[in-house]
């Protein structure tokens, strides 16, 4: 269901008979109920319902992670064209060549090297994700009628917090992930990453080394946090209205304490296939943002006085691959990030029905 949409219903509401409610149309009620609702929470019962869906989210975002982190260190690798791995990247089932090679080498660990890195990262930006998401939606609402317009903003704005808290951990991973025994790179500690991020030379600062690419990050992350929103808010909505008989849970196969919810459910397949395809749709929108800042972030592996700005590597990229380079490894993408939304926007509005967060 959209971010925001599991409801409780009930036969009454949807207008079902409660003797018979295989016969009986699917009244779906306006898309918005919930955001109405939560803008008559108490402020207490808002302050909950925040904090709820900030635990919640946090997890979803984790267990996506997690299923998806040896496609994410692959990518990495591709993104960054890794002297050992980068011969895999342009061919037929490279990513499945080079996950083998990993694994023949470093084992399991290999696969997902970074990847607590990557935990301590994608849980706050997971559960600032999803609860600011819910909150600026309703906040929206009072002042943009358009609800299309609504949930791209509320997107873009909630993945802009969640990216400006996350960002020094991104950074410490993704190098984490770059970095491999041939690169001459030192042991793949997460405090050493850390300090030697810290001592290049690059910025005058050395905090300012963890924010490699940042500017460029903001820029990527409107279309990739509003899309991603927007589509999976629209497409949950199609499978209730267009495709209700099939990929609706119907009242009579659900528990009798759930039959309250003001909307119905989505089936699993249903809410498993609209997460992916926002996923794919936000993916499209911010990989040439995502890519640049990649190199951005690993510039200062081989050169640690190297200060790359977002020009050069834009420019090259165009030189090297033109306009292609700036797409390499999206195919890699999609495998990662339709099942990684997938799985997010599952369990989180798996979760919020299950502790009736509505």
């Amino acid at each position: 269901m959209g971010a925001s949409a599991v409801h409780r219903y009930d036969s009454s509401a949807l207008g079902l008979a409660n003797s018979d409610t295989s016969e009986q149309p699917l009244e779906i009620p306006p898309a918005d109920t919930q955001t109405a609702a939560l803008s008559k929470r108490k402020p207490s019962e808002n302050t909950k319902y925040a904090a709820q869906t900030l635990v919640i989210g946090g997890i979803a975002g984790c267990t996506a992670k997690t299923v998806v982190a040896p496609l994410d260190r692959v990518k990495i690798l591709f993104q960054t064209h890794n002297t050992k791995f980068a011969r895999y990247a342009e061919t037929h089932f490279g990513l499945f060549k080079a996950s083998a090679a990993i694994y023949r080498e470093y084992g399991v660990r290999g696969l997902y090297q970074g990847h607590s890195m990557q935990l301590a990262r994608i849980f706050p930006y997971a559960a600032i994700k999803y609860m600011s998401y819910e909150q600026l939606k309703v906040m929206l609402g009072k002042r943009i009628n358009d609800r299309h317009v609504r949930n791209f903003l509320a997107g873009s704005l909630c993945g802009i917090i969640s990216v400006a808290v996350s960002y020094p951990l991104d950074m410490i991973r993704v190098r984490m992930a770059y970095i491999t025994p041939s690169a001459g790179a030192p042991a793949q500690r997460v405090r050493a990453v850390a300090k030697m991020i810290y001592n290049e030379p690059a910025y005058r600062f050395g905090l300012m080394n963890f924010f490699r690419g940042f500017p460029l990050s903001l820029m990527g992350i409107v279309p990739y946090g509003g899309v991603s929103f927007l589509m999976h808010e629209y497409f949950t909505s199609v499978a209730r209205t267009k495709y209700a008989g099939i990929a609706t849970i119907q009242p009579s196969q659900t528990p009798a304490k759930d039959r309250r919810r003001k909307t119905p459910e989505l089936k699993a397949w249903a809410e498993l296939t609209a997460g992916g395809l926002s996923g794919m749709f936000a993916q499209t929108a911010s990989y040439p943002f995502e890519l640049v800042r990649r190199q951005m972030q690993i510039a200062g592996v081989h050169n640690p006085s190297k200060r790359a700005k977002a020009t050069q590597v834009i420019r090259s990229v165009w030189s090297k691959s033109g306009l292609r380079g700036f797409y390499v490894g999206l195919t890699i993408g999609y495998v990662k990030v339709v099942p990684m939304f997938a799985v997010s926007f599952y369990t989180y509005e798996k979760l919020k029905a299950i502790f009736d967060l509505d």
